[in-house]
């Protein structure tokens, strides 16, 4: 049994083709059922994926006994690039491929906002556990995922708590509101439209409100949602349908919408600059699939900016982080090994059920050979006889199998494993995954 990771992120991969990747809700959900109905996926008994505008991961759990098994991430590619739409072979330059305590350590770093775009934001928490509970819903993370997992966001959780990696935190959407300070020196009195009222669009008008920002139209899919929002945060309203007028007023368009096509085209613009032909326009583009067709950067005093321009504005914010990434690394160590611990016990759990069942087995037929001779006995007597011999298992059995788990994580756990396989006259009739929640 072995722990996989298939995955591409913003260090491997451009913008475009992530937004191309990117599984929307309905598609995960499909994706993750495929697991259940046994899809060409042979090698995998549980799979989860993390899917954010800067990465798609596959988390998967083999029964294959080679860690570094390739049908597992051949599978997996074969899956993603299904699932997707896309070549294998325009994927495969683009994949990274972990396995066992490599791919625990990606996930714990991944929670702790250690492999984001910014370094320590806050936002991938979420995720990480939405990924979970995704993985959960479709049945198809197992008992080993669920544990990686938790323990994963209990590793993110703790460097956030420990330390001050998250400290001011640098969003994907305040970094944008940085880029419209940068952009517009007098930010206070520039009109920012927000297209988009979901999370990210939310930590946008924070941010700006934190600028100085007092003009702020939040421009969404319904009303209804916009107007939560724009009342938290002062701001005025409107729908979709207000999209090309919100254009001609604005100096600064932030749009962060979970579209799944393009909201803002060429036309739509060049319309829009015709009415105000000297205001230049600055449109930030933080979504994913993008918002806004990036041929806009044709038209005069048009200026685009998308989250792969968002690299270039990062340097204040990891300098300010860098100093708690030791501590932050401490703390993943801490759980890695802890982790690392649980796994390599498992491995011991088959032997010691199987030392479990012989003993019991024995026991059952010494009892009935026992209690044949004695056909007098009440029921209450059989039932203390047969108390007697389940207590002397367990006293007998008591020893060498918390020996066997305590050397479960250390490098001598083959030899004593082999020891007691031979000493007892053990096979392995357990090829299936051990259940975590044996004692």
């Amino acid at each position: 049994m072995h722990i996989h990771c298939l995955g591409l992120n913003h260090t491997t991969a451009s913008i475009g083709l992530r937004e191309k990747l990117d599984f929307g809700e309905e598609a995960l959900q499909a994706a993750l059922a495929r697991l259940g109905c046994g899809n060409g996926l042979d090698h995998i008994a549980e799979l989860a994926i993390l899917s954010t505008c800067n990465r798609v991961e596959l988390y998967a759990v083999s029964l294959d006994k080679q860690p570094a098994s390739e049908s597992v991430f051949d599978e997996l590619e074969t899956f993603l690039s299904e699932a997707r739409g896309f070549s294998i072979d325009e994927l495969h330059p683009l994949l990274y491929q972990l396995t066992d305590e490599e791919a625990v350590r990606h996930l714990m770093k991944v929670a702790a906002g250690l492999d984001s775009l910014v370094i320590g934001e806050p936002q991938i928490l979420g995720q990480v556990t939405h990924a979970l509970e995704l993985a959960r819903g479709q049945g198809a993370a197992g008992p080993l995922l669920n544990r990686l997992f938790q323990a994963a966001i209990h590793a993110g959780k703790r460097a956030r708590t420990e330390t001050e990696i998250s400290r001011n935190p640098a969003s994907v959407s305040s970094l944008a509101a940085g880029l419209c300070q940068h952009a517009h020196p007098d930010l206070k009195t520039a009109e920012v439209v927000v297209l988009g009222a979901g999370e990210m669009a939310e930590l946008a008008v924070e941010a700006l409100r934190k600028r100085g920002v007092e003009k702020i139209l939040v421009v969404n899919r319904t009303l209804e949602r916009a107007r939560v929002l724009s009342k938290r945060w002062n701001a005025e309203t409107a729908t979709f349908e207000s999209i090309q007028e919100a254009l001609v007023r604005a100096d600064i368009l932030i749009a962060s919408t979970g579209a799944p096509h393009t909201l803002i085209h060429p036309e739509m613009v060049r319309a829009a600059m015709e009415q105000r032909p000297y205001r230049s326009l600055v449109l930030i583009d933080i979504a994913v699939p993008r918002d806004i067709d990036p041929e806009v950067v044709d038209i005069s005093h048009v200026r685009l900016y998308d989250m792969d321009d968002l690299n270039e504005h990062l340097e204040q914010s990891l300098a300010e982080r860098a100093v708690e990434v030791p501590r932050v690394e401490s703390i993943l160590i801490e759980e890695q090994n802890e982790f690392m611990d649980f796994l390599s016990s498992l491995n011991m759990l088959p032997l010691i059920a199987n030392l479990r069942q012989q003993a019991e087995a024995i026991r059952q037929t010494e009892l009935d050979k026992t209690l044949r001779r004695l056909p007098g006995l009440t029921d209450a007597e059989r039932a203390r006889i047969e108390a007697m011999t389940q207590a002397l298992v367990k006293k007998i059995l008591e020893a060498p199998t918390q020996r066997l788990r305590a050397e479960a994580a250390s490098p001598r756990a083959p030899e004593y494993a082999e020891v007691a396989r031979a000493l007892f006259n053990l096979t392995d009739n357990h090829p299936g995954p051990p259940s975590l929640a044996a004692d």
